[in-house]
């Protein structure tokens, strides 16, 4: 597990073991700091994944 996780929503660190929501998409985990962004992200995954690769 990582020391530390960035929210794809707010872009805050995060901290995967204490992380207040966690969502799984294709096949990677991601965290968040509340469960406002985990909604954001699982209405519209690849908004917020568009920066990424």
């Amino acid at each position: 597990m990582p020391d530390k996780a960035i929210d794809p929503v707010c872009k805050m660190e995060v901290d995967p073991a204490t992380a207040p929501a966690k969502a799984e998409y294709q096949g990677k985990t991601y965290y968040f700091c509340a469960l406002g962004c985990k909604v954001a992200f699982q209405q519209d995954p690849e908004r917020y994944l568009g920066e990424e690769g």
